[in-house]
């Protein structure tokens, strides 16, 4: 089964963009970063995906991701499946912040429930067929629509979006091309998908110190 230990970001800047994620999201090993020139330009196919408890921690981490550099795609806002908005890290990389709650129930904690990478694909069905042949296992499905993979053993969740559709949801352009300047970590080998999203077998992360919690 391929489980999902980590996401690295391919990054231009590598020292501004450990300092942009040191404190904009609170992430510890599910995200790595490294430095890379690949061209991209316009929509890379994919979001990252953090899932709170409710409104107050969605305001809390976009106005942490705000404040440390990122600007607004879509502002924060209820919606017929909660509340949610959308930002653009320094390094191009989409995030949605997003929750099924609609009211508070207490302060900000700044927790994060669940970290996802959405895949924008050309075709929901086939992509969805390849990685069920690779053991993931299907928790939702809409048909040619959406999919969601259960998580696993691993830390991240990886579920599947029509590439125009994806695009729409976080307010940009699908139009895009050169790298997707993302691997996913997980697998006991690396495989690239068909819509040329690479998987590399994730080793374990180096020591480091740990990093202050974010303060509400």
């Amino acid at each position: 089964m391929e489980d999902i230990a980590c996401i690295t970001l391919d990054v231009a800047d590598l020292s501004a963009a450990d300092r942009f994620y040191s404190t904009a999201f609170g992430l510890d090993t599910q995200l790595r970063l490294r430095a890379s020139q690949e061209p991209s330009t316009g929509f890379r196919g994919f979001t990252l995906a953090l899932t709170v408890s409710q409104p107050a921690d969605v305001d809390h981490i976009i106005g942490a991701a705000l404040d440390a550099g990122a600007t607004t795609l879509k502002p924060a806002a209820k919606s017929m499946w909660g509340y949610g908005g959308v930002v653009q890290a320094p390094d191009g990389t989409i995030w949605k912040v997003a929750t099924s709650a609609k009211k508070n129930t207490g302060p900000a904690t700044g927790r994060i429930d669940e970290f996802v990478v959405l895949l924008g694909v050309e075709d929901v069905t086939e992509t969805k067929r390849f990685y069920v042949e690779r053991g993931l296992t299907v928790a939702k499905s809409f048909g040619r629509m959406y999919v969601e993979f259960a998580a696993g053993s691993g830390s991240v969740k990886l579920a599947l979006y029509r590439r125009k559709a994806l695009a729409k949801e976080v307010g940009v352009s699908p139009d895009g091309a050169g790298s997707h300047r993302l691997a996913i970590g997980g697998g006991t080998a690396p495989f690239t998908d068909p819509d040329g999203f690479v998987w590399e077998t994730a080793e374990a992360p180096a020591p480091t110190a740990e990093a202050p919690a974010p303060t509400v």
